[in-house]
């Protein structure tokens, strides 16, 4: 078999289960697909309710501040966690069929990406209704969002790596994610934060996609140079540190399946 047939194939099967996960996801739910429309607009309805007279004086837009935010960390932590679980989630199916195990953890990361594009449905719609107007800067969301991928990607390789060996890595993982989340300023400034929080959360990867997002979207302003670098270093280094953990520890996640 030919690269090119090998890599239709490949491309084949993560089309395969991505349509498997996403049907699996939603199969016990009457609005299916739809939830990833409505979750972010609720969480917003919710979150502002509760601080956009806390911070309103200080955010304008407070709704989209949120919003933008929101919909990369959820696409965040969809990859992330699901594709934490999946090699064990698909044990026989490995042990059954040759293809190459990082098309399992690729599938989960994909189908995050997939609902993030329902999910931007709702942002466009939020957009209009708060009178954001257009701005060539936006076009830089699909480079922001690709950095994004890479990261996740990469963060989910040494996950999934983990979760075959240490099965407690879901739940400790999960307290990580809570500090993260308020390390990541999705609901509040953090130019009212001073001292040694704030460099934490100014060297936040996961603050830098979605500083850089709001930049580009709500204020029309292109992130700086460094900003740059640093998704471009954030997205390209962790995938690439990923996957090497990944593929020196493949004959071993085999052994231990």
């Amino acid at each position: 078999m030919t690269t090119s047939q090998q890599h239709k194939q490949y491309t084949f099967v993560v089309k395969q289960l991505t349509s498997r996960e996403l049907k699996r996801k939603y199969s016990r739910s009457y609005l299916g697909i739809i939830w990833s429309v409505l979750n972010p607009l609720l969480s917003m309805a919710v979150l502002s309710l509760i601080f956009s007279q806390l911070f309103r004086r200080s955010i304008e837009n407070y709704p989209i501040y949120y919003l933008t935010g929101y919909i990369l960390w959820q696409t965040f932590t969809g990859a992330t966690n699901s594709a934490m679980t999946t090699l064990v989630d698909n044990k026989m199916l490995l042990l059954k069929v040759k293809f190459p195990m990082d098309l399992f953890i690729l599938t989960r990361v994909y189908t995050a990406l997939i609902n993030l594009c329902y999910s931007l449905v709702a942002y466009v719609v939020m957009l209009v209704v708060f009178k954001i107007s257009l701005k060539w800067t936006m076009l830089l969301a699909p480079f922001i969002i690709l950095c994004l991928f890479l990261f996740s990607l990469g963060i989910s390789y040494i996950l999934a790596t983990a979760y075959v060996f240490f099965g407690d890595v879901k739940h400790l993982y999960t307290v990580i994610l809570t500090l993260w989340m308020y390390c990541s300023a999705i609901f509040y400034p953090v130019e009212q934060l001073q001292g040694f929080i704030r460099i934490i959360i100014w060297n936040n990867p996961l603050f830098t996609y979605i500083n850089c997002l709001r930049k580009a979207v709500m204020y029309g302003t292109i992130p700086e140079y460094i900003e740059f670098l640093q998704m471009i270093l954030w997205g390209v280094g962790m995938y690439l540190i990923g996957y090497y953990i990944f593929k020196k520890s493949k004959n071993k996640i085999m052994q231990k399946i």
